[in-house]
């Protein structure tokens, strides 16, 4: 009789196979908000990036319209599939920005939404009794639309972009890039990386100790490459009998593909090939992380104000009774 084999393989390392498939029954969410005035091609950018109509310009379509005082919030939820990876998308729009002769808060109602989202998270988070799978709402990308009319940044550019960064992962882009010439470009580029890093801006990625050194090469890479220069179209042309998806001028066609027209593949790879799932990490372990210790440390605070006003009002007695806790500081608005 022979003594049986001895099983040596234990099997822990099919941990990344459970994963995956539970993520693939669940789907994950992607949360992307478009920042810029309007006539910059927002739209067209993301529907370009996601290859499908997904949302409809919000901007004026004639001189005639009236311009909107205020800066609106619209965001658009779709759920897109592809090889069986189920992701919710939302596109979150910001229609009259900066769009008055006086631009002054014009950022207020973008800031307030993406700390509405965090505040909403967290109050669902701290129910007694809280679902199994929270529904992320937080911001994971903001798309930061620069003018190539301007010379660079503009103040209103450098103040928001200052706000911006303190709440979620700004990526820049510069809108209708095929109005500048290849040398015009090159300059605007440099000018814009020079004045954020005199103004102390720091946009997404963000350098980290957990890094190894390709994710430090990759990074470099992009890096060198902010901000993106992007043209978005939806319509396809014909050059020598193929169909491009691009756009036609009296000088020629642009190839939104060739990378040597524009940037917009580099945009495309690195946020949905590379950096889907690092956006969404990040926004969770920096910008929510910090958000939440600032709640939870003025809940603290108010906790302890209200225990020695308590402590006060009772006259010394000795009571030891928990004063109620308020609301959350920052109370989310209503969800749209």
């Amino acid at each position: 009789m022979t003594a049986p084999e001895v099983q040596d393989y234990v099997g822990f390392d099919t941990i990344t196979q459970q994963m995956e498939r539970k993520f693939l029954k669940r789907g994950f969410n992607l949360n992307v908000i478009l920042v810029g005035e309007s006539g910059m091609g927002k739209s067209t950018l993301v529907n370009s990036i996601f290859s499908t109509h997904l949302v409809d310009s919000q901007g004026r379509r004639t001189a005639q319209e009236v311009i909107r005082k205020t800066t609106e919030i619209l965001p658009v939820t779709q759920t897109l599939d592809e090889n069986g990876v189920r992701v919710r998308l939302t596109i979150i729009d910001t229609p009259g920005f900066g769009d008055q002769c006086n631009n002054e808060g014009c950022w207020v109602q973008v800031i307030k939404y993406i700390k509405d989202q965090h505040a909403a998270y967290l109050e669902r988070e701290l129910k007694p009794q809280r679902d199994r799978i929270i529904n992320d709402t937080r911001v994971h990308a903001c798309l930061y639309f620069l003018n190539p009319g301007s010379r660079g940044l503009r103040p209103l550019d450098v103040e928001v972009l200052k706000r911006l960064t303190e709440v979620t992962n700004v990526i820049p882009v510069i809108a209708k890039s095929d109005s500048m010439t290849l040398d015009e470009r090159t300059l605007f580029k440099r000018r814009v990386k020079e004045e954020m890093s005199f103004h102390r801006i720091s946009v997404y990625p963000y350098a980290s100790e957990d890094d190894d050194d390709e994710d430090r090469m990759l990074n470099a890479s992009i890096r060198e490459l902010v901000p993106f220069a992007v043209v978005g179209s939806e319509e396809t042309i014909d050059v020598d009998d193929k169909p491009v998806r691009g756009r036609r001028h009296g000088w020629g066609v642009i190839n939104i593909f060739d990378e040597t027209h524009c940037d917009f593949v580099h945009l495309r790879n690195f946020m949905l090939r590379t950096h889907l799932s690092d956006l969404v990490e990040v926004t969770a372990q920096r910008h929510y992380e910090q958000f939440r210790t600032s709640q939870l440390r003025q809940i603290k605070e108010l906790r302890a104000q209200q225990a020695a006003a308590a402590a006060a009002a009772a006259g010394g007695t000795g009571s030891t009774q928990q004063p109620p806790v308020g609301p959350l500081p920052h109370q989310p608005m209503a969800q749209v």
